[in-house]
């Protein structure tokens, strides 16, 4: 049966661009499963599944429906025990949950704040509106003000990063000699960069950008079939 994955997108339905639905979307392709895309723009969330959730990913796979992508990760990997393992045991979640926790307030903060103004750019009018609306309200500035700080603080932004260069000097992937679902976390963060934002948040010789290259070209290059912003 073809597991259908809500995923956000603003006006080109054919650019998906959430973290958080990336994480879903490689999870599910890593567990070999059929699914199909169901492509929703943030004004349509409220509306998903009979307002199952304020937010997306949320799949559903037959009668069953699950939201949060660290929660369809569980599912998947419970329902699913004879596909390969997105956690390799029980060890795995818990780094996995620690990874998830490191990446959203290590990662996600700069890349909202360098991708802000493109993330609006990608919006249609209606949900261009609630987007500026909401996050100005949430920042305490204009849109233009957030995004003003991305070149001062790259440097820090990508020094931050020295604890994950580092583990990948000894190994390929987070998860060792193959990816599992802690990888598909921090790729879901630097692909929400790369799809939103021209702005180059990584130099090519960094040991992380060589990873996330050979995260992009995981799954059939699953990870390549929306190009990254020109």
């Amino acid at each position: 049966m073809t597991i259908l994955l809500y995923e956000l997108v603003g006006r080109d339905e054919g650019r998906p661009f959430s973290p958080h639905c990336w994480k879903a979307t490689m999870a599910l392709a890593h567990k070999g499963l059929e699914m199909s895309t169901a492509p929703t723009r943030f004004l349509e969330v409220p509306a998903v599944e009979g307002g199952v959730s304020k937010t997306v990913p949320v799949i559903r796979d037959g009668d069953k429906v699950v939201t949060d992508s660290f929660a369809i990760a569980l599912y998947l990997e419970e329902a699913y025990p004879d596909r390969p393992s997105l956690f390799g045991g029980e060890g795995g979640k818990t780094m996995a949950r620690f990874i998830e926790r490191w990446s959203q307030s290590t990662i996600h903060p700069y890349v909202t704040t360098a991708a802000l103004v493109d993330l609006h750019a990608m919006q249609d009018e209606q949900n261009g509106s609630y987007f500026r609306q909401s996050r100005e309200q949430r920042f305490g500035k204009r849109l233009e003000d957030v995004v003003a700080a991305r070149d001062a603080g790259l440097a820090t932004f990508r020094a931050a990063l020295e604890p994950l260069r580092s583990m990948l000097s000894y190994q390929p992937f987070i998860g060792g000699a193959s990816p599992l679902f802690a990888d598909y976390i921090v790729f879901g963060a630097l692909q929400w960069a790369r799809i939103a934002s021209p702005y180059k948040v990584l130099e090519d010789s960094d040991v992380v950008a060589q990873w996330f290259t050979r995260c992009l070209d995981l799954h059939g290059g699953l990870g390549r079939k929306v190009a990254a912003a020109a």
